[in-house]
């Protein structure tokens, strides 16, 4: 394992736990000699200047690993920000609902100490990028969980065609389609009644959006595929293109979208203790019968 002395710390700054629970990191940072990095996010909201700035992104290769103060949209922003450096993520759970950070507030000194020493393992978790043909232009983007496409703010349905490696899957005519990571599976994806896959199976999860036609199911492809959606019968309106549900887009029906796996994974610090089956249990109920407390 890497010997850890130093770190970045990314946080959601509008919750009131990020700033209650800031003083004890660093602390522990102070304590323990890792020396911690702050956003200029962060900075511009923090009395004390005396600590090192992340001021663009290739300053995360200064650091050993970056721990997310928030929830899931934290962790998404963050792993966006790192992209393709392989630096690792803690993230710190600080609401009530979330699957990727699996450690919560009260175990956040414990899970600190085990990084330090070395105790942890770190898993790699597929990115997707979508290139997005229009006009003569392409535009690359990257996300974690999921792409979704829909008809933006005109709230009708959408028709596209799906291609998997020039390969005809059908026709889609419903509410939006979401192309999902297997990270993403639990998110979007799960809530539009696509499978749960477990984060190490190397997949690309298909999802149409409360489809017209009850035979549009959900679909599991290799993440070898490279996935095309086009909107040849689309009337000339907006196509939304949201990636993780923070970066939007909009297109008209000329636009091509190529989905694939992209070139880099995010990695994100892991416990023997903390497996994605024991997430499942405690965030999900996983497995729970229905009146059991």
């Amino acid at each position: 394992m890497t010997k850890i002395n130093s770190f970045a710390i990314w946080g959601n700054t509008d919750k009131r736990m990020f700033w209650e629970t800031l003083p004890r990191v660093l602390e522990w940072g102070k304590q323990n000699k890792v020396q911690p990095y702050l956003t200029t996010r962060i900075v511009k909201q923090f009395d004390d200047r005396s600590y090192p700035v992340i001021n663009e992104a290739d300053d995360f290769n200064n650091v050993n690993f970056v721990l997310t103060l928030g929830g899931d949209g934290t962790i998404l922003s963050a792993a966006r920000a790192i992209a393709h450096r392989k630096v690792p993520i803690l993230g710190i759970h600080l609401g009530d609902l979330g699957f990727m950070a699996k450690v919560t507030l009260p175990d956040i000194l414990k899970r600190l100490g085990q990084v330090k020493a070395g105790t942890y393992t770190v898993s790699k978790h597929r990115v997707l990028e979508s290139k997005i043909i229009h006009n003569g232009d392409a535009v690359l983007s990257y996300a974690l969980n999921d792409i979704v496409i829909n008809n933006g703010t005109t709230h009708r349905m959408v028709s596209c065609m799906v291609e998997a490696d020039g390969r005809f899957i059908g026709k889609y005519k419903a509410d939006g389609i979401i192309v999902a990571t297997p990270t993403g599976s639990t998110a979007y994806s799960l809530s539009a009644g696509g499978p749960i896959v477990e984060t190490t199976v190397k997949s690309l999860i298909v999802t149409p959006i409360c489809p017209h036609s009850l035979t549009s199911r959900p679909l599991v492809v290799p993440d070898s595929s490279e996935i095309e959606i086009t909107f040849p019968n689309e009337p000339a309106e907006k196509i939304g293109v949201t990636l993780d549900g923070q970066i939007f887009h909009d297109y008209d029906n000329t636009a091509i979208i190529k989905i694939r796996k992209a070139g880099y994974k995010i990695r994100f610090i892991d416990f023997e203790d903390c497996s994605y089956y024991t997430t499942l249990r405690n965030k999900m109920g996983w497995g729970k019968r229905g009146e059991e407390d």
